[in-house]
Protein backbone atom coordinates (compact mmCIF):
# COMPACT_ATOMS: atom_id res chain seq x y z
CA UNK A 1 0.00 0.00 0.00
CA UNK A 2 1.37 3.43 -0.93
CA UNK A 3 2.01 6.31 1.46
CA UNK A 4 -0.75 8.27 -0.29
CA UNK A 5 -3.41 5.62 0.30
CA UNK A 6 -2.31 5.29 3.94
CA UNK A 7 -2.45 9.08 4.39
CA UNK A 8 -5.87 9.28 2.73
CA UNK A 9 -7.22 6.50 4.97
CA UNK A 10 -5.74 8.34 7.97
CA UNK A 11 -7.63 11.49 6.96
CA UNK A 12 -10.89 9.58 6.49
CA UNK A 13 -10.59 7.88 9.88
CA UNK A 14 -9.59 11.18 11.52
CA UNK A 15 -12.73 12.81 10.12
CA UNK A 16 -14.91 9.97 11.40
CA UNK A 17 -13.07 10.19 14.73
CA UNK A 18 -13.99 13.87 15.09
CA UNK A 19 -17.69 13.11 14.66
CA UNK A 20 -17.65 10.08 16.96
CA UNK A 21 -15.60 11.97 19.58
CA UNK A 22 -17.95 14.98 19.50
CA UNK A 23 -20.89 12.67 20.20
CA UNK A 24 -18.95 10.65 22.79
CA UNK A 25 -17.53 13.59 24.74
CA UNK A 26 -20.94 15.02 25.61
CA UNK A 27 -21.84 14.39 29.22
CA UNK A 28 -18.38 13.23 30.32
CA UNK A 29 -15.20 14.96 31.46
CA UNK A 30 -13.03 15.47 28.38
CA UNK A 31 -9.94 14.08 30.13
CA UNK A 32 -11.83 10.93 31.10
CA UNK A 33 -13.04 10.62 27.50
CA UNK A 34 -9.43 10.86 26.32
CA UNK A 35 -8.38 8.19 28.82
CA UNK A 36 -11.08 5.80 27.58
CA UNK A 37 -10.05 6.42 23.98
CA UNK A 38 -6.40 5.84 24.90
CA UNK A 39 -7.16 2.48 26.51
CA UNK A 40 -8.98 1.37 23.37
CA UNK A 41 -6.06 2.47 21.18
CA UNK A 42 -3.57 0.78 23.52
CA UNK A 43 -5.39 -2.55 23.34
CA UNK A 44 -5.93 -2.22 19.59
CA UNK A 45 -2.30 -1.32 18.80
CA UNK A 46 -0.78 -4.04 21.01
CA UNK A 47 -3.18 -6.60 19.55
CA UNK A 48 -1.82 -5.80 16.09
CA UNK A 49 1.79 -5.97 17.34
CA UNK A 50 1.22 -9.41 18.89
CA UNK A 51 -0.73 -10.62 15.85
CA UNK A 52 2.18 -9.62 13.60
CA UNK A 53 4.66 -11.14 16.08
CA UNK A 54 6.75 -7.97 16.04
CA UNK A 55 6.96 -7.32 19.80
CA UNK A 56 10.44 -8.85 19.92
CA UNK A 57 11.77 -5.86 17.93
CA UNK A 58 11.37 -3.77 21.07
CA UNK A 59 14.42 -5.45 22.65
CA UNK A 60 16.67 -4.29 19.80
CA UNK A 61 15.24 -0.78 19.47
CA UNK A 62 17.76 1.94 20.26
CA UNK A 63 17.37 4.22 23.27
CA UNK A 64 17.42 7.18 20.88
CA UNK A 65 14.44 5.78 18.97
CA UNK A 66 12.58 4.96 22.18
CA UNK A 67 13.20 8.47 23.54
CA UNK A 68 11.62 10.07 20.49
CA UNK A 69 8.72 7.62 20.51
CA UNK A 70 8.10 8.46 24.18
CA UNK A 71 8.26 12.19 23.46
CA UNK A 72 5.90 11.65 20.52
CA UNK A 73 3.53 9.78 22.84
CA UNK A 74 3.56 12.66 25.31
CA UNK A 75 2.79 15.22 22.61
CA UNK A 76 0.09 12.94 21.17
CA UNK A 77 -1.50 12.73 24.61
CA UNK A 78 -1.43 16.50 25.01
CA UNK A 79 -2.91 16.92 21.53
CA UNK A 80 -5.75 14.52 22.35
CA UNK A 81 -6.49 16.15 25.70
CA UNK A 82 -6.79 19.60 24.12
CA UNK A 83 -8.66 18.23 21.09
CA UNK A 84 -11.31 16.54 23.26
CA UNK A 85 -11.68 19.65 25.39
CA UNK A 86 -12.08 21.77 22.26
CA UNK A 87 -14.69 19.32 20.89
CA UNK A 88 -16.54 19.39 24.19
CA UNK A 89 -16.91 23.17 24.21
CA UNK A 90 -16.87 23.94 20.47
CA UNK A 91 -18.45 22.83 17.22
CA UNK A 92 -16.75 19.90 15.46
CA UNK A 93 -16.95 21.78 12.15
CA UNK A 94 -14.87 24.58 13.67
CA UNK A 95 -12.57 22.56 15.92
CA UNK A 96 -11.42 20.23 13.12
CA UNK A 97 -10.10 22.94 10.76
CA UNK A 98 -8.08 24.56 13.54
CA UNK A 99 -6.77 21.15 14.60
CA UNK A 100 -5.74 20.52 11.00
CA UNK A 101 -3.49 23.57 11.12
CA UNK A 102 -1.12 20.91 12.42
CA UNK A 103 -0.46 20.28 8.72
CA UNK A 104 0.97 23.76 8.27
CA UNK A 105 2.86 23.60 11.57
CA UNK A 106 4.30 20.22 10.52
CA UNK A 107 5.55 21.69 7.24
CA UNK A 108 7.31 24.51 9.10
CA UNK A 109 8.77 22.22 11.77
CA UNK A 110 9.91 19.69 9.14
CA UNK A 111 11.77 22.48 7.36
CA UNK A 112 13.41 23.67 10.58
CA UNK A 113 14.28 20.38 12.28
CA UNK A 114 14.37 17.82 9.46
CA UNK A 115 15.80 20.19 6.84
CA UNK A 116 12.99 19.32 4.42
CA UNK A 117 12.67 21.77 1.56
CA UNK A 118 9.51 23.84 1.13
CA UNK A 119 8.80 24.69 -2.47
CA UNK A 120 6.96 27.82 -3.50
CA UNK A 121 3.98 25.65 -4.38
CA UNK A 122 4.19 24.05 -0.92
CA UNK A 123 4.38 27.45 0.76
CA UNK A 124 1.37 28.69 -1.19
CA UNK A 125 -0.51 25.49 -0.30
CA UNK A 126 0.30 25.95 3.39
CA UNK A 127 -0.85 29.57 3.23
CA UNK A 128 -4.08 28.50 1.56
CA UNK A 129 -4.65 25.83 4.22
CA UNK A 130 -4.19 28.49 6.90
CA UNK A 131 -6.58 30.84 5.11
CA UNK A 132 -9.08 28.01 4.66
CA UNK A 133 -9.00 27.14 8.36
CA UNK A 134 -9.55 30.80 9.26
CA UNK A 135 -12.47 31.10 6.84
CA UNK A 136 -14.08 27.90 8.11
CA UNK A 137 -14.21 29.10 11.69
CA UNK A 138 -15.76 32.52 10.87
Amino acid sequence: MSWFICALLSAIFAAITAILAKIGVSGINSNLATAVRTIVILIFAWSIVFYQKSASELATTSKYTLLFLILSGITTGLSWLFYFKALQIGEASKVAPIDKLSLVITIVLAAIFLKEKISWVGAIGAALMTLGAILLVK
